[in-house]
C-alpha cells in the first residue's frame, strides 16, 4: 500500500532564523533577534496567556512564533528563506510581529457569521473574538508543522463573502416594499431567500421579511397562475447592484429544484410554510401574526 504524501512546514520564523545560521558571523543578528523575542514573549503573555509560570510563558512563545510567521507569510517578498531572513532582519521582530497582529485584528473585524447583533459589537466580546483567532492561528510550536497563514487565507475569504452576503442583505432590507427594515440584528441568508423566494411572483416589489400570511398569499397567487420564474428573478436582478448578483445567482440554482419545485407543487401550503419558515425564513420572519 502506497502512502499519502505528508509535506511538514516549520514556521516562517524558524525558517528565516535556519537561513540565520547558515551566515557566516551571524551572532550579533542572532543576539539581536533573541533579545526581540524574548521581550515580545512577555509582553504577549503579560495580556494574553500569563507571565508567571513557565506553561504560561511557553504557550505566549508559541503565539509569538506564529505571529511573526503571520506577518512574513502575508509580506510581498519572495517565498524563500533568505528573503524572509532579510524581511525579518530589516524590519526586525517586534514590527513584523505587530503586522502579523494587524492582520489578525483585521481578520477579526469581518464577520464570523451571517447573523448580525449588537452583541458583536460589545467591545468584551471584540476582544475575545480577537483573542480566539490569534490564538488559533498563530500558536506555533517550532518543531512541529504550521498552517497558520494557511488557516488565515481560509477564513479571510469566508468573512469576505460574509461580509459580501450580509451587504446584499442590508440593501434587500432598505428596499423592503413596507419600508426599510430597521431591526438591529440581522439574519442574512434569511433576507436573501425571502427575497429570492417572492421574486418568482414577477416583477414586484422587493420582500425582505414576511408573516406567515404573506407566504400563504404567495403560495396561493402562483399556484393559480402560470409563472415565468426566470423573468422574475431577472427583475429581481435588474433592480440589485450588480456586486450582489452572484450571491443572488447562487441561490437561485440552489432554489430551482428545491424550494421552488415545492411551492408550485400540490403539497400542503401548510406543510410549504412550515418547510421555508424553518429552513428559509429564519429569524426574518414577522412574529406578531397569529
Amino acid at each position: 500500500m502506497k502512502l499519502a504524501h505528508i509535506t511538514t512546514r516549520a514556521p516562517h520564523l524558524v525558517q528565516a532564523l535556519e537561513a540565520l545560521a547558515q551566515r557566516a558571523d551571524h551572532e550579533e543578528a542572532a543576539q539581536n533577534l533573541l533579545d526581540e523575542l524574548s521581550g515580545i514573549t512577555v509582553l504577549v503573555a503579560r495580556k494574553f496567556t500569563n507571565d508567571r509560570t513557565a506553561d504560561g510563558l511557553l504557550e505566549a512563545f508559541y503565539l509569538t512564533v506564529g505571529c511573526i510567521s503571520l506577518g512574513i507569510s502575508r509580506a510581498d517578498i519572495p517565498k524563500e528563506d533568505e528573503a524572509r531572513l532579510s524581511f525579518l532582519l530589516h524590519h526586525g521582530a517586534e514590527h513584523v510581529f505587530q503586522m502579523g497582529f494587524r492582520h489578525i485584528k483585521e481578520l477579526s473585524a469581518l464577520p464570523y457569521v451571517t447573523f448580525v447583533s449588537d452583541f458583536e459589537n460589545d467591545p468584551f466580546v471584540q476582544q475575545r473574538n480577537v483573542k480566539a483567532l490569534f490564538s488559533e492561528i498563530c500558536r506555533a510550536d517550532p518543531n512541529s508543522n504550521w498552517t497558520g497563514d494557511e488557516v488565515y487565507k481560509r477564513e479571510w475569504l469566508e468573512r469576505q463573502n460574509n461580509q459580501k452576503i450580509i451587504g446584499c442583505a442590508k440593501w434587500l432590507r432598505q428596499k423592503h416594499y413596507a419600508g426599510p427594515v430597521k431591526d438591529t440584528d440581522l439574519d442574512a441568508h434569511a433576507v436573501i431567500a425571502i427575497a429570492v423566494i417572492f421574486a418568482i411572483a414577477g416583477d414586484a416589489p422587493i420582500v425582505a421579511r414576511i408573516g406567515q400570511k404573506d407566504l400563504e398569499t404567495l403560495i396561493q397567487g402562483v399556484r393559480k397562475i402560470p409563472l415565468d420564474i426566470e423573468a422574475g428573478w431577472n427583475a429581481l436582478l435588474r433592480k440589485v447592484p450588480p456586486q450582489y448578483h452572484a450571491i443572488l445567482h447562487e441561490r437561485m440554482d440552489e432554489y430551482r429544484n428545491t424550494i421552488i419545485k415545492k411551492i408550485l407543487s400540490k403539497t400542503s401550503i401548510k406543510t410549504v410554510i412550515i418547510e421555508i419558515q424553518k429552513n428559509y425564513a429564519g429569524d426574518e420572519q414577522e412574529v406578531d401574526y397569529d
